[in-house]
């Protein structure tokens, strides 16, 4: 097969969907690996690096995406990248459809088979390709709020944890799941006071076996977060439903009731974002104040640290591009962890959660592969 691998083009986005090692593995199988110049430089890959590997340097995106089986890349295409889509080209990347009815669109049109990185789900319910991002944006969101809660950027101008007397910081985590845990883990070795909330009550079990006396564990319901983010210094949204929209968790009424100087990080904000005063920002310009509330909504965060990212991130989804690569996607797709993955299969949307979200007519896959 041939797979293709181009610069992504999304702000401030620096990471790769295939590293040296990662072309290797699949020159190894026996594939042909076609790389844009420059495409892993940002995440501290060289062209020279490929080139040993057995990869092809092509010189610009187009040329990569007419001469490939399988483009294989880090974030959702942009709206310059629609006419390069074409029937059957398979397309292996973070899709985020729900809340991008655009690019649902023209992979529909272009009858591209889409494989979405985050609804790969393994029998126990894992999300193997999304885990490794989640857990570096749950501990991005603890060191990026704390850098927002100093005064300049219009936060409260207080230290997370706080020195001998004085007050530690109140940090909220909406959402008890891979970003929730990462989030608490760094929020409480900094020092912080942490309160965790979640509707699974075997989950808040786990998260109280596992940090003991250093959090307060609470039901999600409205009325406890009302409570908790009255008396917060910072929030973290870490709410997901793989695939679907988001639950507007964090309400627009709770803002005139916090701190002056609050800083709200919505994770989410790539699936929709769990707060109702959440729109999506860029590392560019990453936050606004909302009601005196600062909000941080990077669509995608952990590009600010590309070459963690990437290399986490590529460990994870080279098991399941080899099994595309090597068996085609339809005897692919008997595994059940990749047919989760695919959200659009030439021209029908193969994906529920997404469908539902959308509004959109849901073909089970099964159906299209006979």
């Amino acid at each position: 097969m041939k797979i293709g691998c181009v610069k992504e083009i999304k702000n401030n986005e620096f990471r790769v969907g295939i590293t040296p090692d990662n072309a290797r593995a699949y020159v190894a199988a026996g594939h042909h690996v076609y790389m844009e110049k420059g495409a892993g430089v940002g995440a501290g890959f060289s062209d020279n690096e490929y080139v040993d590997a057995g990869a092809s340097l092509i010189d610009n995106a187009p040329d990569v995406w007419g001469l490939v089986d399988m483009m294989v890349k880090v974030k959702e295409p942009l709206e310059e990248e629609y006419p390069l889509f074409r029937e059957g080209l398979i397309l292996f990347t973070y899709l985020h459809l729900a809340a991008d009815k655009g690019q649902t669109d023209a992979l529909l049109a272009g009858k591209v088979r889409a494989v979405a990185y985050e609804t790969i789900q393994e029998t126990d319910r894992s999300l193997p390709c999304l885990a490794p991002m989640s857990q570096i944006a749950g501990r991005l969101s603890i060191q990026e709020g704390a850098k927002y809660l100093e005064k300049r950027f219009g936060g409260e101008g207080i230290l997370l944890a706080g020195v001998p007397g004085t007050p530690k910081a109140n940090v909220v985590i909406l959402g008890g799941g891979t970003v929730g845990m990462n989030a608490c883990k760094i929020a409480v070795g900094m020092g912080a006071n942490v309160t965790i909330l979640d509707v699974n009550l075997k989950r808040l079990e786990e998260l109280d076996n596992m940090f003991g006396a250093h959090v307060q564990t609470l039901y999600s319901s409205d009325s406890n977060i009302e409570k908790a983010v009255k008396d917060a210094d910072l929030v973290i949204g870490s709410v997901l439903i793989p695939g679907g929209s988001t639950p507007k968790l964090f309400k627009k009424k709770y803002l005139p009731e916090m701190k002056d100087g609050a800083v709200f990080v919505d994770v989410a904000i790539d699936q929709g974002g769990c707060g109702e005063s959440s729109h999506v920002t860029t590392h560019d310009d990453p936050v606004y104040i909302e009601e005196g509330v600062v909000h941080y909504c990077v669509g995608n965060m952990p590009g600010a640290v590309p070459r963690t990212s990437a290399i986490a991130l590529t460990n994870a989804t080279l098991k399941y591009g080899l099994q595309i690569a090597n068996k085609g996607l339809e005897k692919a797709c008997e595994n059940p962890a990749i047919a989760a993955g695919v959200n659009c299969y030439l021209g029908k949307l193969t994906n529920k959660n997404v469908a539902d979200a959308l509004g959109y007519e849901y073909v089970e896959l099964t159906s299209l592969l006979g």
